[in-house]
Formats: C-alpha cells, structure tokens, sequence
C-alpha cells in the first residue's frame, strides 16, 4: 500500500482520461509532491474502454482517490466521439478542427475540476492538453488555459478569500516522443493506457485514427517499442 499522505502534503485534482498524455501528467502531478484526486469523465464517449484503463492507472500509480463523474454530452452530438453516425476519421491526421473534437468538452472537464478543487481545499489542477502533436482543438492552445485559469481564480470563495488556483498543464509544449521519454522516466505503465478514439471494448485499438497515430509515432520517435495493444 502507498504511505500516508501528511495532512500537509498539497493536493490536487489530476483530470484523467486513461489515455499517454493524461498519465504521463498524473506522474508528473505525483513526482512533484501532490496528493493526486483523480477525476474522468463520462460524457457519453464511444471510447468507453479509456475509462476502465484510466481506473487501472489511477490504482497503479497510486492516486488517493478516482472519481468517475457521468454526463450525457452524446445528447448534443456534434462530434464523431459522441455520436454514431459521425465516422471517425482514419485517413490521417489533417489540418484544421477535425470531427473529433467535442465542443466545449475541456471548459466542461477543467469546471468540474475546479468545483471538486473547491471542495478538497486544492489550489492545483493538472490537464494533458497538448498544443504540439496534437488535433487541432481549440481548447488545447495555452491562451486557453490561462484564460480558464484567469477565470478560476476569479469564480472560486477560495480566490475571493486570498488563495490562487492554478491550472498545471506540463505537457503542452511537448511533443509525444517528449512526453513518452517523460513518463517512461517517472514509471509510466503505458500497456494500461488506451488512446484510441474507437477502442473495442478491450481497450484494443484500430491503429488509424488520429489518436493512434499520433501515438505510434510518439514511440517510434522515441525510440521505445510501442506497448499499445491494436485489434487483429
């Protein structure tokens, strides 16, 4: 069993899907001397298994505690990760805001972040958002975290009562073979995450979507065999 915390050791919310660059963070959160609270999301994803391995990251690197809150985003749509008829794109990573971007999804995760930071007492929070190798989402660009993060430290009783939140995002100037170099470093498991944005539910994944590819060519820039479990 991991040691227990002091009550003085800081806490923070780490917001984890299950996929490389959310637990890659998780380690970076933990190696920096937080008490991590994890936090996922499920928002009515078709990748659903990316959940069972972000419960499987959390025990493995020891987080105090992961929450799995359930929201109904495929109710609006709008994005092939949330809805079945939009067909995931697999013929390549392009330019532009591509079908698999969620509207609003980070400002919704980094807001339910913020609401359980309140509640624990946490003045940190930690995202993967990567503005480097990554989709093209708008809500991964660092002129969007550190508006969330002007915004949070004006919305909270905590700021209006003299303390300072913070919005950790290490991965953002990194590139995947940076981060898996990083992560490998810090003991990163990585055959527990899955990336792929149609994962069967085995958490196996289909090697052409943007997020394997992306993925693939992280570990091969690296240098490193690539632990990721594809379907036959």
């Amino acid at each position: 069993m991991p040691p227990t915390p002091s009550p003085h050791t800081p806490r923070a919310v780490v917001l984890l899907s299950g996929g490389l660059d959310s637990a890659t963070t998780l380690a970076i959160a933990k190696a920096a001397g937080f008490q991590c609270f994890c936090l996922s999301i499920d928002y009515g994803q078709r990748h659903r298994a990316e959940l069972q391995a972000a419960a499987a990251v959390a025990a493995a690197m020891g987080a105090s505690e992961h929450r799995v809150l359930r929201l109904k985003l495929d109710d609006f749509g709008g994005s092939a990760l949330t809805d079945n008829s939009i067909a995931i794109p697999v013929d390549g990573v392009e330019a532009g805001i591509p079908v698999t971007y969620v509207p609003a999804r980070n400002t919704i995760m980094l807001s339910l972040a913020l609401a359980w930071a309140e509640v624990l007492g946490s003045h940190d929070i930690f995202v993967g958002v990567n503005a480097v190798d990554y989709s093209g989402y708008p809500d991964c660009r660092p002129e969007y975290i550190e508006a969330f993060e002007r915004m949070a430290r004006l919305a909270t009783r905590a700021a209006v009562e003299g303390a300072t939140l913070n919005i950790h995002a290490p991965l953002i100037d990194l590139g995947k073979a940076e981060i898996i170099q990083r992560g490998t470093e810090l003991g990163v498991d990585y055959r527990l995450t899955v990336s792929c944005y149609q994962a069967d539910a085995l958490g196996s994944a289909c090697g052409a979507c943007d997020s394997c590819r992306l993925r693939r060519a992280g570990f091969v820039a690296a240098g490193m065999a690539d632990p990721t479990r594809y379907a036959a």
